[in-house]
C-alpha cells in the first residue's frame, strides 16, 4: 500500500474529497455573509438558520409536494430569499444607522428563534434527503472512488462563487452596488433605488445560504442544528478571508476545507481548532484579514 508520511494515500485523497466538500460549504455561506456586510454592514447571524431552512425548505418540497431535488435547488433559494426580503423591510433595515452589535444581536435572535421553530415541529433528530437518481453512485479517478453528489457539490458551488464573484467585480451591475456602500447619494443620482438595492442584496445573499442547504441536505441529514454548527467556522472564515471581501471568501473557504482535512490526517487532534488558529494567527499579523482593507 502506497503512503506518504507514514499515511495510506487512498486516506488522506479521501480526507482532501472531504475538506474539498466542507470547504464548498464554507465559501458558498461565508460568499453571503460577505455580500451581506460588504453591502450593509450588518453582521448577519441568522444566516446559519437559513442554510438549514434552504435544507428543510427542499425537504418538504420533496415529502409534501413531491418536487424533487432539481427543481428546489430553485425554490428553496427563492422561497428562503423572499422570507429574507421580508425580514430585512421590517428588522434589519432599522438598524443601519446603529452600531454593528445590535444588527448582530438581532440576526443572532431571530437564529434562535428560527431553530427553536423548526425544533418545535420537527424535532432533533435528522431527517433523510435522498441523493437525485442521476448523481448515485460514484466515478474511478484512478487513485480514488469519487462519489458523484459530493463532486456536484465542489463543481456547482466553486461555479456557483466565481459567477458571483464576476457579477459583482466586473459587471456594471456589481459596480453599482460597490459605489452604493461608499457614495449611496451619487447612486441615487443616477436613478438608482438604493433601499431597494440593498434589500434585494441580502435576499440574495440569504438565498446563497439557503442554496448550501439544498447541496447539503443529501450529504448531512436535515435538522434545525445543521446550521448551528457550521456558522461559528464559516465567521471564521470570513475573519481570515477579510470582512465583505468576496475573493477572500472563495479562497479562503476552500482552502480552509482543504487544511482541515489534512489536518484530519496528520493531526486528528487538532482538526477543530486548526481554522481558529489560523484566524488568530491572521489577526496578528494582518487584522483586515488576508484579502480585505483596512
Amino acid at each position: 500500500m502506497t503512503t506518504i508520511l507514514g499515511v495510506p494515500t487512498v486516506a488522506l485523497y479521501g480526507q482532501l474529497m472531504l475538506g474539498l466538500v466542507n470547504g464548498a460549504f464554507y465559501a458558498m455561506l461565508s460568499l453571503g455573509l460577505a455580500v451581506i456586510f460588504g453591502m450593509m454592514n450588518v453582521i448577519n447571524f441568522a444566516h446559519g438558520a437559513q442554510f438549514m431552512m434552504g435544507a428543510f425548505v427542499a425537504w418538504m418540497l420533496l415529502n409534501w409536494a413531491g418536487i424533487g431535488y432539481w427543481a428546489a435547488l430553485l425554490l428553496a433559494p427563492l422561497a428562503v430569499g423572499a422570507l429574507g426580503i421580508v425580514l430585512e423591510r421590517l428588522m434589519i433595515s432599522k438598524l443601519y444607522k446603529l452600531d454593528h452589535l445590535y444588527g448582530l444581536l438581532l440576526t443572532f435572535g431571530l437564529a434562535l428563534v428560527i431553530e427553536g421553530t423548526f425544533r418545535n415541529f420537527f424535532g432533533s433528530s435528522g431527517l433523510p434527503y435522498q441523493i437525485p437518481h442521476e448523481l448515485q453512485g460514484a466515478m474511478n479517478l484512478g487513485f480514488m472512488f469519487l462519489p458523484n453528489y459530493r463532486g456536484w457539490v465542489i463543481v456547482a458551488s466553486l461555479a456557483l462563487c466565481l459567477l458571483t464573484w464576476f457579477v459583482i467585480e466586473k459587471t456594471k451591475l456589481g459596480a453599482y452596488l460597490r459605489a452604493a456602500v461608499e457614495r449611496p447619494e451619487l447612486v441615487r443620482a443616477f436613478g438608482v433605488n438604493v433601499p431597494r438595492m440593498i434589500t434585494l442584496t441580502y435576499g440574495f445573499g440569504v438565498g446563497l445560504a439557503a442554496l448550501a442547504g439544498v447541496l447539503a441536505a443529501p450529504i448531512y441529514s436535515v435538522n434545525p442544528n445543521m446550521g448551528s454548527n457550521l456558522i461559528i467556522v464559516v465567521f471564521a472564515v470570513v475573519v481570515i478571508g477579510g470582512m465583505g471581501s468576496i475573493l477572500g471568501s472563495v479562497v479562503t473557504g476552500f482552502g480552509l476545507g482543504l487544511i482541515e482535512g489534512l489536518t484530519k490526517v496528520f493531526w486528528p487532534e487538532a482538526s477543530a481548532t486548526v481554522i481558529f488558529i489560523i484566524m488568530a494567527i491572521v489577526l496578528l499579523v494582518r487584522p483586515a484579514g488576508l484579502f480585505g482593507r483596512a
